[in-house]
């Protein structure tokens, strides 16, 4: 008999993977192919699914039931009515504070979105460089509109940095009279059925005609799933950027962090600006890996670090003029590579350190994923500056956007 598959594309910030499942959830494809072209191109997005579209088994295609979409949280592109995408994306990390008065005046009631990384700062400059006429939609929700054909819909969770209010179900009531209230997407939640493949896309790639899209989320959120993530744990996302998330009993809305609501939880969590995007701008992969080797990470560098990718902070504190610290650097290179995780570390503290601050308490074990979770050295300097067991996990982010998309056949 032939079986069913369930599939998973995460977009993250150098490219995207595939992950395609079974009806038992287990993996039977894994991709992934780099962006060819810049990051904040959709066109960039659009091609490296392609390709992963055209690698994808003729057995998973013709049976492939659902797919679901995650991305990076925060990035926000702009397209006509009919989708086509106008210039370039505004990524995540990105500050714009240049309607600051207009900006402050609709956010006089919603404190979490004060600040100039918030997806609305990006939309005000992307309104007043391409007019109301516009679409606006984050990463996962256009590519999902990619594939349907229709751009109507967002994801709940991906459009919280907009302002969207999950507790009302609505947007802020600011928003209601201003011109450009029709530039947002009608909302679905996470997990839900949005619609059928486009037929042509479907016969271009020989993929099942009955394929459903289904309602994605964010790229840390899917994270989460993959990682199984239980009420004591906290969840660190090691990838171009560092994300910490744990559950909570009720919603915070607070300046830089954000709350998603996953499988009935509320889930608090805060995203930096410093990852592994800093360690591929000095070493490559192999390098990295045969490096870490000679690290002792019981031993200290003192060398104090601040690895942030590009000027500007969102988390644990929030600041968009903050400037990296990533010198003097030493003539040796794992001791600079050691120096770079003592950094990424001590901001992973401070993130867990303001959890701890708004929610009470801290995890009593964190369950890293990501590229950097498969570092043993890097491991275990952040065991002994955070003081809190690491458990590595080896799922992907777009594992956990599969499982979203099987789960809505439950």
């Amino acid at each position: 008999m032939t079986d069913d598959f369930y599939g998973g594309l995460d977009f993250g910030t150098s490219g995207v993977r595939i992950s395609i499942i079974n009806l038992q959830k287990e993996l039977v494809f894994s991709k992934s192919v780099p962006y060819l072209n810049s990051f904040k191109k959709p066109n960039s997005w659009v091609n490296s699914c392609e390709k992963l579209l055209d690698s994808l088994p003729i057995e998973v295609k013709s049976n492939l039931n659902k797919l679901a979409i995650s991305g990076t949280s925060g990035t926000l592109t702009a397209s006509n009515l009919k989708g086509e995408p106008i210039g370039e994306a505004i990524p995540y990390y990105q500050a714009c504070d240049e309607h600051k008065k207009f900006f402050n005046t609709l956010t006089s009631a919603e404190n979490h979105l004060r600040t100039p990384y918030s997806s609305l700062t990006k939309a005000l400059k992307l309104i007043d460089k391409y007019g109301n006429n516009i679409l606006l939609r984050h990463q996962s929700d256009w590519i999902t509109g990619w594939f349907l054909k229709d751009w109507n819909h967002g994801e709940e969770g991906n459009n919280l940095k907009l302002g969207w209010d999950l507790k009302k179900g609505s947007w802020p009531k600011s928003y209601i009279n201003t011109s450009w209230h029709k530039c947002l997407p009608q909302i679905i939640k996470s997990g839900k059925i949005i619609g059928q493949i486009n037929s042509d896309l479907a016969e271009r790639f020989n993929l099942n005609k009955k394929l459903l899209l289904i309602s994605g989320t964010t790229d840390s959120n899917a994270s989460l799933i993959a990682a199984g993530l239980g009420k004591e744990d906290g969840l660190t996302v090691l990838g171009t950027t560092i994300v910490v998330k744990k559950i909570i009993d009720k919603p915070i809305k607070e300046q830089g962090i954000t709350t998603h609501r996953i499988n009935g939880d509320w889930i608090c969590g805060g995203a930096s600006n410093a990852g592994c995007g800093i360690l591929s701008k000095f070493f490559s992969d192999v390098e990295i890996k045969e490096l870490s080797r000679q690290i002792n990470p019981s031993e200290n560098t003192s060398l104090n670090l601040l690895p942030l990718n590009s000027k500007g902070e969102r988390f644990p504190i929030n600041n968009s003029n903050l400037e990296p610290i990533l010198g003097p650097r030493p003539v040796s290179d794992s001791l600079y590579l050691h120096a770079l995780f003592e950094g990424l570390a001590n901001i992973e503290l401070k993130g867990w350190e303001k959890l701890r601050e708004l929610t009470g308490s801290f995890p009593k074990k964190i369950i890293t994923i990501g590229g950097g979770s498969k570092n043993p050295q890097w491991r275990k300097i952040r065991e002994k500056m955070i003081n809190i067991p690491i458990v590595s996990c080896n799922k992907t982010t777009s594992f956990g956007t599969a499982l979203l998309a099987i789960k809505s056949n439950q």
